[in-house]
């Protein structure tokens, strides 16, 4: 068995290093979002189910209450346009709020998009400056 010896290990760059880490975490991240979704699809079906049984219960309490009040159809209806209103105010939000997410991610997409493209041309103009540097170095030699 032969020990490994600082001359049998490969060098590393600092580049390496830092690309490599940060691979880890982002990678991690992303494991994360299909866990992350299901919680909250368990929580709003959690929410879902206790709402119906609330409200499968209000039928008792409507039978025994609510119906001895004899409160007029007309004043029921008027509730259910009420609350369809605040509902259908409550799923604009909704929809404004996913559209705002969308519209983070699509910023957030291309501002890395951008700066991708500004490395790249920064690492091709360093790369021929070194290079034409080099050029008249060696042609000083």
């Amino acid at each position: 068995m032969s020990k490994n010896t600082k001359s049998d290990e490969s060098p590393i760059s600092i580049c390496d290093i830092m690309k490599n880490r940060t691979s880890e975490i982002v990678k991690k991240m992303e494991c994360q979002l299909p866990l992350t979704m299901q919680q909250y699809s368990d929580l709003y079906t959690a929410y879902l189910h206790s709402f119906d049984d609330m409200f499968g219960t209000c039928y008792i309490s409507q039978k025994e209450f609510f119906d001895k009040l004899n409160i007029p159809q007309e004043t029921l209806k008027e509730f259910d346009k009420y609350l369809a209103s605040l509902s259908s105010s409550y799923q604009n939000w909704i929809d404004l709020g996913s559209k705002y997410r969308q519209s983070y991610v699509d910023t957030k997409l291309s501002m890395v998009k951008s700066y991708d493209q500004f490395v790249h041309i920064a690492m091709n103009s360093f790369a021929q400056t070194w290079a034409k540097f080099n050029e008249i170095n060696n042609c000083k030699s």
